[in-house]
């Protein structure tokens, strides 16, 4: 009966650890792309915004390099990010 309890409450910890392992890649991707996207409004910024999109990329890259340490701690590879969009991430 013990024996049964505790493999269900692995099964649980391993649903949410692929959970966690899905939603850490899915936030990569899409700072990721919001860095993609300041990076192409800075190359285009008038005078005004300039500034707001220097802050706004080393923003999302701070937090890039983050998630992607982060990645790393859990073991998850990430070579092939730039490659995929949020819709089409599987955790397995």
């Amino acid at each position: 009966m013990s024996y049964e309890k505790y493999v269900r409450e692995n099964e649980i910890l391993d649903k949410n650890q692929k959970e966690y392992e899905k939603e850490l890649v899915q936030s990569i991707i899409i700072t990721r792309n919001n860095l993609d996207v300041a990076n192409k409004n800075y190359e285009y910024a008038e005078e005004e915004l300039i500034d707001y999109y220097l802050y706004k990329i080393k923003a999302e890259k701070a937090k890039y390099n983050y998630l992607l340490r982060k990645a790393k701690q859990n073991g998850i590879i990430i070579d092939f990010l730039k490659d995929f969009n949020v819709t089409d991430t599987k955790v397995v």
